[in-house]
């Protein structure tokens, strides 16, 4: 009887589903074209229904199941969700200032080299564990850092660096990633707005020692809330795993009992031996899990990443090809040897138009197309850290650049092909009548 009426109960969300989410027409100026947004199916609504009647509240088996299949997507080892692709950035990050790491953990005052014109919390972490963050510029077709850029960056206290993704266009992250070898620094891989981007035929997300992603709406998954960590190393994966669950040394699941076999057995620190050991902490940790009914609405969209990357190449395309004759703007170009799976459409001005970023920022917003600003522009130039201490690495010229007249638009799987033509023919139609 429960198995059947579990079974009525998922039929009519789905049900419900498609009678709420019907699609309407679009009508030009009046629909709403977001920057960026989810796109749940019945299977995602009826996945949280199903965990929900099982009152899956907490960190467990659909967890576990979505950090296997997560792990496998990329062919890595390891992966541990948290509760925000935030939250995934300052886990991997104090991970690398764990005593296991000995001699090549991080100390306060080593420096990490960083992009300015970003989203705060790839750097957030690094000034929050102590470290100082040392900027370098970007380049304005592809809104990344270069390989030469942050070599000209390392200093004599360079211990690691942490890159993000542009808007899913990837970094010369194979590069970097030599880069760190060749001078033993650790390289976090923040590839939250990338997710099923390729480079030199690889996915990235597998070039770092420690790679993040997010599950925000925005990104190319969603849990709601929801990040991770990856890795393919079983070290780093235990260290990151404590700092996550409060920084405690114990690694048995919520709920689960002496996995180790001697949980009375242990003697660390200044405690008595047999402490029980699920209360013994290694790391001043937090708790930044996520819950099972995040994981479970994961599972459901990760079945679908082929398709959603797919799409966002294609309305990319689109608009790419649709505004490549337009005047006055320095449009997006992929790095080099990459396939992007696009975050977002960037856009800037150039210095001679006769308009401003604001001038069409606000044509757009009228028209009920979303813009955005890409992120931070430069991180220096913002309150926040004015008193923080970092060191910046040649010029940050072209993040000027971008505070000043750099913003993006949507191409995210909810976008139609009716959709991208009315954004790039409004675009286009006003760039044309400004005098």
């Amino acid at each position: 009887m429960n198995s059947e009426l579990k079974e009525s109960i998922l039929k009519n969300a789905r049900l419900y589903h498609a009678e709420r989410e019907a699609d309407a027409a679009f009508v030009p100026g009046v629909t709403p074209i977001l920057s960026s947004g989810a796109v749940l199916s019945e299977d995602d609504r009826a996945a949280l229904v199903e965990a929900a009647l099982d009152l899956r509240i907490a960190s467990g088996v659909y967890a576990n199941r979505f950090e296997r299949a997560f792990a496998n997507y990329f062919k890595l080892r390891k992966a541990r969700l948290t509760n925000s692709g935030s939250s995934a950035n300052l886990v991997a990050l104090s991970a690398l200032t764990s005593p296991r790491l000995r001699d090549r953990r991080l100390h306060p005052g080593d420096e990490v080299i960083t992009v300015a014109a970003g989203f705060p919390t790839t750097v957030n972490p690094i000034v929050q564990n102590g470290l100082v963050p040392v900027f370098v510029d970007v380049d304005l077709r592809t809104y990344n850092t270069t390989a030469d850029r942050v070599a000209a960056a390392i200093g004599p206290r360079t211990k690691a660096i942490a890159i993000a993704h542009a808007l899913g266009n990837p970094f010369e992250v194979a590069e970097v990633a030599a880069l760190a070898r060749e001078h033993g620094l650790w390289f976090l891989e923040d590839n939250c707005d990338a997710v099923g981007s390729f480079y030199q035929g690889r996915l990235t997300g597998t070039f770092g020692d420690l790679s993040t992603v997010s599950f925000y709406p925005a990104h190319h998954l969603t849990m709601g809330e929801g990040g991770c960590v990856l890795t393919n190393s079983v070290e780093l994966a235990n260290v990151v795993e404590s700092y996550r669950d409060w920084g405690r040394d114990c690694w048995c699941e919520p709920g689960e009992d002496d996995r180790c076999r001697k949980r009375f057995n242990w003697e660390l620190g200044s405690l008595p031996l047999g402490y029980d050991h699920k209360y013994v902490f290694s790391h001043v940790g937090y708790n930044l899990k996520s819950t099972d009914l995040q994981a479970a609405l994961g599972l459901s969209q990760l079945a679908r990443i082929d398709e959603f990357g797919a799409a966002r190449r294609r309305n990319w395309q689109r608009l790419r090809a649709a505004l490549d004759s337009t005047p006055g703007l320095i449009l997006p170009e992929p790095t080099p040897d990459s396939d992007p799976s696009w975050f977002g459409f960037v856009i800037t001005i150039r210095p001679d138009a006769p308009f401003t970023r604001r001038d069409l920022q606000l044509h757009l917003e009228q028209r009920r197309i979303g813009t955005r600003l890409l992120f931070s522009g430069n991180l220096t130039r913002h309150p926040a850290y004015e008193s923080v201490n970092y060191r910046i690495s040649g010029d940050l010229t072209n993040s000027d650049t971008i505070t000043d007249r750099t913003f993006w638009i949507g191409v995210y799987p909810g976008i139609t092909e009716e959709m991208i033509d009315y954004m790039s023919r409004s675009i286009d139609e006003f760039v044309r009548s400004a005098k």
